[in-house]
């Protein structure tokens, strides 16, 4: 099989997986299946980089019916002369993933309409991607400049997402169920695109809608973990020693009333988006084997895993005989060493790339891609890779030691870019092991 096959095939096997977490499909199909009867009114409210087409399905099913409606979405999310926009549903572009002034008002905002809404009626919650970043609502007396810097402390740590997200939701107003606070005794339909590793709606933008089992006292023993309590604003500090003293009110925990008439649904994951993929590479001939929809680590030690796996099918036909494919997804994490350019799919490729040239395979390709269609702080998704490409620029180890892989590729043709796909599961990671013939 050709370099030029195996590409094309691994383009179509990403599309697939694209086309399986179209959020516009899936939000329609769900609500549609809804006795919207028993409601008067229906408010739909949202954050997310895919909050406009899943805005635009909305207001496609519900129409008329909708008294109101806010979405926080990613600066530059709404295309000049793209699909027609909701008319009924409000667009407030704001900072990704830097929050911004623009995305507390939008927050502020969608709290006014969830607070406004009644026993009878109806809140569509729509979250996608980014929600965390999208809906900042400081908790007094915390400011959103000192919110950003004690998430940057975190980060800076090694905290990982539910370390990070057990402080998020304390100096929030709006986070870790307080949403659902706000919008009883209405019923609450929140449709979840999930971008994170166990679709937990807790963990989904910091779960606005989902009970939360963390506490003030919780969030101060992240920060002692990491040694930060007297490092961050002292205005974070005086929010969370106040509230595990009884100052400030608890976010809702699991089995709070403010839950009773909420419902949770994940309409779009990265498990289902993986599915879709394997189906296609099938119905292209490959026998094929999705691994994981977990995966997560060090990119470069998981690039080298997969490049094994490659090494392993051609040699042994183990764990599947070729043409192969192995199919994974998730979201790993990149170890900043120099100054380059790139992001965590396209050092994956390289990664992977280096090892498949020094085992020798040519009949292999590499590919890896975001699902949103950004990688990093570049235009490109993801990169490609096959047997041939390090052989028309050999210098590939220096590149991926400055984390410079979107300048490798480029030159060579070898980025994935998609634009804005407006859905966002995670990652996907392609092996292609052709025939031989």
């Amino acid at each position: 099989m050709s370099a030029a096959l195996l590409r094309r095939h691994a383009l179509s096997i990403f599309r697939a997986a694209l086309a399986a977490a179209d959020p516009a499909e899936a939000v329609a199909r769900h609500l549609k299946r809804l006795d919207l009867a028993r409601f008067r009114d229906v408010y739909v409210l949202g954050a997310g980089k895919a909050g406009v087409s899943m805005a635009q399905a909305a207001e496609r099913v519900l129409g008329h019916r909708i008294a109101a409606g806010l979405v926080n979405v990613k600066d530059g999310s709404i295309a000049p002369g793209g699909a027609a926009l909701p008319r009924r549903i409000e667009l407030n572009e704001c900072g990704h993933p830097v929050p911004d002034a623009r995305g507390t008002f939008g927050a502020e905002r969608i709290a006014e309409i969830a607070a406004r809404a009644g026993e009878r009626d109806l809140v569509v919650w729509l979250v996608s991607g980014g929600a965390s970043a999208l809906l900042p609502f400081p908790a007094t007396p915390v400011t959103l400049e000192e919110k950003q810097a004690a998430t940057r402390l975190l980060l800076a740590s090694g905290a990982d997402i539910h370390e990070i997200n057990t402080l998020r939701k304390h100096i929030s107003r709006i986070k870790g169920g307080q949403l659902a606070r706000m919008a009883a005794p209405a019923a609450v339909e929140a449709l979840l695109l999930s971008d994170v590793i166990g679709d937990d709606p807790g963990v989904i933008g910091s779960g606005p809608t989902a009970p939360d089992a963390s506490t003030f006292a919780d969030a101060l023993a992240v920060l002692d973990r990491y040694a930060i309590r007297e490092r961050v604003p002292a205005a974070v500090r005086e929010r969370l020693e106040g509230g595990a003293a009884g100052e400030f009110a608890e976010t809702p925990k699991p089995g709070d009333a403010c839950f009773r008439k909420v419902r949770n649904t994940i309409v779009g994951s990265n498990r289902l988006a993986l599915r879709a993929a394997g189906r296609r590479a099938r119905e292209l001939g490959y026998r094929t084997l999705v691994l994981a929809s977990g995966i997560q680590g060090e990119t470069r030690e998981i690039a080298r895993v997969h490049a094994a796996i490659a090494r392993e099918i051609a040699a042994a036909g183990h764990p599947v005989r070729p043409p192969a494919c192995i199919i994974t997804g998730g979201e790993t994490t990149v170890t900043l060493r120099g100054n380059g350019l790139g992001g965590r799919n396209q050092e994956f490729v390289l990664a992977a790339a280096i090892d498949i040239v020094v085992a020798g395979l040519k009949d292999v390709v590499i590919f890896s891609a975001g699902t949103d269609g950004t990688d990093g702080p570049t235009n490109a998704a993801g990169a490609m890779a096959d047997g041939n490409t390090l052989r028309r620029n050999p210098d590939a180890r220096r590149y991926l030691e400055n984390n410079d892989s979107y300048n490798y590729f480029q030159p060579l043709g070898g980025l994935v870019i998609t634009g804005p796909t407006h859905t966002n599961v995670m990652d996907v990671q392609i092996v292609l092991v052709g025939s031989g013939k």
